[in-house]
C-alpha cells in the first residue's frame, strides 16, 4: 500500500461519503519519533476518510441496513467474525477457532480449511511479544503486521521477545507466558486514558525464564531456529486522542443506526465521540454513510 495522504474534500450531511465499512488503516509514526501521533483513515468501499481531520468536530456514521460479507462481497442478514456471511464464517480458515487460540492451529494435522490460506498466514515468522495496553499483556502476531497489530490493540508500548517460524508454536509460547501475564486488554480501561507505565525490558527477561522449558522442548523438536530471541528497542505509540470519556457507552449500528457526536479520539479501533465509543472493526462489511456536521 502505496503513502496516503489527507483528502481535501470535507464530508458534511450535504456531501456525505457512503460506502462498505472496513477496519482503520493506520500510518504509525517515523522509527524513534515516539511523540508523533498515529494517523487514522476510515475506508468506505474504495475510498478514505482521513478522520485526524474531524478531531474535535462533530461526525455522523449511519447505517443504511445492508452488511456485504468482507470476504465474498455477498449480502448478509447477520455478520459473523467481524464482517463474515455465514457460509464464510462456517469455511474459511480465517475465521476459524484457531485463529483465537494459535495453540489449536492444525495445520500440521492437515485439517486446516484452506490449505494455502494456511502456507501464506500460519506457516511463516511469527512474533511473541509483550505490549502495554491497559497493564503489561502478552501476543502474538505475523512478522509483516508490526507494528499494526499493536496500533490496533491500543498499545503505548510494545516489545518483541520471540520470532518463531509458526503460528503454532507462538500459540505454545503464548501460552505458557499467559501463566504468568495477562493475555486480554480490558477494553473499557483502554478507553478511559493512558495506562501505567510497564518496564517491558525487565518483563521480557522474566519471560524468557518462565519459558524457558517450553522454548527448549520446541527447539528439540523443531530444531533451534524454530524460535530466535529478540532483543531490539521498545516501540511506542501515541494516539490522537483529545479528551477521554469518563464513561464509556458503547455504540452498536444493529441497535442504533445513527451514531453522532464530536470526535474527541481515535485509539485502536474505536472512535472516541463525546457520546459514546464504537468499534469500527466490529463491524466490517455495513454500508454505512459519514458525514461532518456543521
Amino acid at each position: 500500500m502505496g503513502q496516503l495522504r489527507p483528502l481535501t474534500v470535507i464530508y458534511s450531511r450535504e456531501n456525505p461519503l457512503e460506502g462498505s465499512l472496513r477496519k482503520m488503516i493506520s500510518t504509525p509514526p517515523k522509527a524513534g519519533d515516539s511523540n508523533q501521533q498515529i494517523d487514522y483513515w476510515l475506508p468506505l468501499g474504495d475510498q478514505r476518510v482521513h478522520l485526524n481531520d474531524y478531531l474535535g468536530k462533530t461526525i455522523t456514521l449511519t447505517y443504511g441496513g445492508e452488511i456485504h460479507c468482507v470476504s465474498s462481497g455477498r449480502r448478509t442478514n447477520k455478520s459473523f467474525a467481524q464482517g463474515h456471511c455465514y457460509p464464510c464464517f462456517s469455511g474459511k480458515a480465517a475465521c476459524d477457532m484457531c485463529i483465537l487460540k494459535p495453540e489449536l492451529c492444525h495445520y500440521d494435522q492437515g485439517t486446516c480449511r484452506e490449505p494455502q490460506w494456511g502456507e501464506e498466514f500460519c506457516m511463516q515468522s511469527h512474533i511473541v511479544y509483550l505490549a502495554n495496553t491497559t497493564g503489561a499483556k502478552v501476543g502474538i502476531t505475523r512478522k509483516t503486521q508490526i507494528p499494526t497489530r499493536w496500533i490496533d490493540q491500543g498499545a503505548v508500548a510494545a516489545l518483541p521477545i520471540w520470532e518463531v517460524s509458526t503460528r503454532l508454536i507462538s500459540g505454545r509460547i503464548e501460552v505458557a507466558m499467559a501463566e504468568f501475564v495477562a493475555d486480554k486488554s480490558r477494553w473499557q480501561q483502554l478507553l478511559k486514558g493512558a495506562p501505567e507505565p510497564v518496564d517491558l525490558y525487565a518483563l521480557r527477561d522474566q519471560s524468557r525464564e518462565w519459558t524457558a522449558k517450553v522454548v527448549a522442548s520446541i527447539r528439540d523438536e523443531s530444531g533451534d531456529e524454530a524460535v530466535r530471541e529478540i532483543n531490539g528497542d521498545q516501540f511506542s505509540f501515541n494516539f490522537p486522542v483529545q479528551t477521554y470519556p469518563e464513561k464509556i457507552k458503547s455504540f452498536n449500528f444493529d441497535k442504533q443506526p445513527v451514531v453522532e457526536g464530536q470526535l474527541m479520539g481515535i485509539k485502536g479501533q474505536y472512535l472516541l465521540l463525546d457520546t459514546g465509543v464504537i468499534n469500527i472493526r466490529k463491524f466490517g462489511g455495513y454500508e454505512v454513510e459519514f458525514a461532518a456536521v456543521g
